[in-house]
């Protein structure tokens, strides 16, 4: 006869967690089923238990909407530095652009303002009789001279006086073909008949050796000038038409002042070269008396 099999215990457990998966999964399906159909016919009855599920899942909702309002924060503040720097760089460049072009701008407005002070040379009511270039000028020596780009060829004679846009600049001295040599104001031989530019206070203005000038009242007594008066030429001696800007008056002596001259020639460009104001006034004084002519 044949002995009798025998299960082993392992195979009893499998069974028994197979049959109890199957019953918890049957369970399940009818209480699923129950709850649908009471859903169905009676929402209400099932409130209650939809409250707890949503006061149960609350906490987390929270959390989670934290979490996600956070994570946004904080990608917002990186992509927000990032604009703002990119921004910042953008700015800096148009700001380095701007600055240029300001340059660029008040470069173009003085070289407008020089052109029209140019211009303004050949508008003057004496009709000048060259306009040259001032090409060199002495700056260190006791003797003041400068050079011009125009000479005889160009109608240039000597003692014709020569003014800037700024003012009288000194008078020709001696004249080649197609270059001058001029004294400038600041020389220690120059010597020019001004005024006060606001009344008749006359004065001559000397050369000084330092590049100024000194301003020697006529009329001694008291010192009417003030810092910061302009003096011009009077016209006097006739070789320098009357109201061309000279000096202004900056340090007060006892008979004048110490005053600076206007007409910078190292910052000049242009000037022009003007007839001699009163040819008539200076023939007369360059020519003898009459009765030193008739002793002779």
């Amino acid at each position: 006869m044949a002995p009798p099999k025998i299960r082993s215990s392992s195979n009893r457990k499998a069974q028994l967690s197979v049959f109890t998966g199957y019953l918890i999964a049957g369970m399940g399906t009818l209480i699923g089923a129950a709850l649908l159909i009471i859903s169905l016919m009676q929402p209400q009855a099932l409130a209650g238990l939809r409250s707890m599920a949503t006061d149960a899942a609350s906490s987390a909702g929270e959390a989670g909407a934290t979490a996600r309002t956070g994570g946004k924060s904080f990608f917002e503040a990186i992509a927000g530095y990032y604009r703002a720097g990119s921004r910042n760089a953008e700015l800096e460049r148009e700001m380095r652009i701007a600055r240029v072009r300001l340059v660029e701008a008040e470069a173009i407005r003085q070289e407008n303002a020089r052109l029209k002070r140019t211009l303004g040379l050949r508008e003057r009511d004496t009709q000048p009789v060259a306009l040259a270039r001032l090409i060199g000028s002495t700056s260190s020596s006791a003797r003041r001279f400068a050079y011009i780009s125009a000479g005889r060829e160009d109608g240039v004679r000597p003692e014709m006086p020569v003014v800037s846009p700024m003012g009288l600049v000194g008078r020709v001295l001696e004249t080649g073909a197609r270059s001058s040599r001029v004294l400038l104001l600041t020389d220690s031989e120059s010597m020019v008949p001004v005024r006060r530019s606001t009344d008749n206070v006359v004065a001559f203005a000397e050369g000084r050796t330092d590049g100024s000038l000194r301003l020697r009242l006529i009329n001694l007594g008291i010192n009417p000038i003030k810092p910061g008066d302009v003096f011009v030429t009077s016209g006097a001696g006739g070789l320098f038409r009357p109201n061309v800007a000279v000096a202004v008056a900056e340090t007060i002596t006892r008979d004048g002042a110490i005053a600076r001259v206007l007409s910078n020639p190292a910052a000049t460009d242009y000037v022009a070269v003007e007839p001699v104001w009163q040819q008539e006034a200076r023939a007369m004084l360059r020519a003898p008396p009459a009765a030193e002519t008739e002793a002779e």
